[in-house]
């Protein structure tokens, strides 16, 4: 393998996973190079005061801080990172909103979602999907910790949406989605 090509598995990994000092290192780049995509997530679950939302495979943890200023004092917002080193970190970056209750953080990976059914006012997952091998069980994972009047927002990188279906027009529709170049 070319150096090259070790250097660019090394980061998909890193990006996917942070961990040890490089992983501090792409933890920080992640919320530069993410903020307006994650900024335009949050925006787009339309939670407000007193909602409770989630960052699902949060990274660098800017999402956890605008969403903590979307839902106010009164709103609690949960984390899901399968990085212990961003997990550390944003224990750190929000110890405030972590010790008053307002910022729960959790292990876990999108494929088994540690939320409770139907909890969730507005999720964001940015540039995650990438990652994981069952996109099917991340969907469902999103679908069951929805509240039914919640709204998730996944920021998917260097895709334009094409086309969107919706099969049927009861409460569980279907939906296509077409991504191009």
């Amino acid at each position: 393998m070319s150096l090259r090509a070790r250097f660019l598995a090394g980061l998909a990994r890193q990006l996917g996973h942070p961990q040890g000092i490089a992983g501090r290192v792409v933890g920080a780049r992640l919320d530069r190079a993410n903020a307006r995509a994650v900024r335009a997530a949050v925006e787009a679950t339309r939670a407000g005061a007193g909602a409770v939302v989630a960052d699902l495979g949060f990274g660098g943890g800017i999402g956890l801080s605008l969403l903590l200023d979307r839902v106010g004092p009164t709103g609690t917002v949960h984390g899901v990172e399968i990085s212990g080193e961003m997990l550390t970190r944003a224990r750190g970056r929000h110890a405030d909103a972590v010790s008053a209750g307002r910022l729960v953080l959790h292990a876990g990976s999108l494929q088994r979602l540690p939320l409770q059914d139907g909890a969730i006012d507005g999720l964001v997952t940015t540039n995650t999907v990438y990652f994981v091998d069952d996109i099917d069980a991340v969907f469902a994972e999103l679908a069951r910790v929805l509240a039914p009047s919640g709204r998730a927002a996944v920021g998917v990188a260097g895709l334009e949406l094409r086309e969107h279906d919706r099969l049927g027009d009861g409460p569980r529709p279907f939906h296509i989605l077409v991504f191009g170049r």
